[in-house]
């Protein structure tokens, strides 16, 4: 079955395409503004080492006004994007309730956090990594409601538990597949390239 996007419905594309481009990880994002603001974000990837730059693309609320995180990133340019665990993936999957942006994610679903440098949000106490990131550039998409951010992190926390001299760590985060959450547990490593 061939799906021509241009006349493909909304809602078939994104289950097309969030059943299909998997798994996509999470970056829970903490902002603040006017108040303290947590929100996971599945569009969501690494772009480049250098500079060190992801990406994350973020809606808006059904009334079409922008999403806290949005706003909160267009005033200040500064976020904290944390890793998700399977312990923190109840309270993750709370933070994504819609509140009013005088409401407090933290608060209200008990998400402890904690500051690791003064002039970036805090960060979700427990996370085995967070990224300190700065809005780099804004991009607009023709006809989106979404709207991808490129952020350039400035610095990250890494778990002293997690050697980060070795050549590779192993972290068990949990990953979006569909409507669905994937804990990321069986690790294959590459077969060996012919020469």
């Amino acid at each position: 079955m061939l799906f021509d996007f241009a006349e493909t419905e909304p809602a078939l594309r994104y289950k097309l395409m969030s059943q299909t481009i998997v798994p996509r990880p999470i970056a829970w994002i903490v902002t603040e503004d006017r108040t303290l603001n947590i929100a996971p974000f599945s569009f969501f990837s690494g772009i480049a080492s250098e500079p060190p730059t992801v990406m994350v693309a973020i809606g808006h609320k059904k009334d079409g006004s922008p999403k806290d995180t949005l706003h909160n990133l267009r005033m200040t340019k500064k976020c904290v994007i944390c890793s998700v665990t399977p312990d923190a993936l109840q309270k993750m999957h709370f933070s994504s309730a819609e509140l009013s942006a005088d409401q407090n994610e933290a608060e209200k679903f008990e998400i402890e956090t904690v500051k690791i440098l003064e002039d970036y949000p805090p960060m979700i106490k427990g996370a085995p990594t967070a990224l300190f990131c700065t809005l780099s550039q804004e991009v607009i998409l023709d006809g989106s409601k979404t709207i991808p951010l490129f952020l350039q992190i400035e610095h990250m926390h890494l778990d002293d538990k997690l050697n980060s001299e070795e050549s590779t760590f192993e972290l068990d985060l949990i990953a979006r597949t569909g409507k669905a959450y994937r804990e990321l547990g069986k690790i294959t490593k590459p077969p060996v390239i012919p020469s």
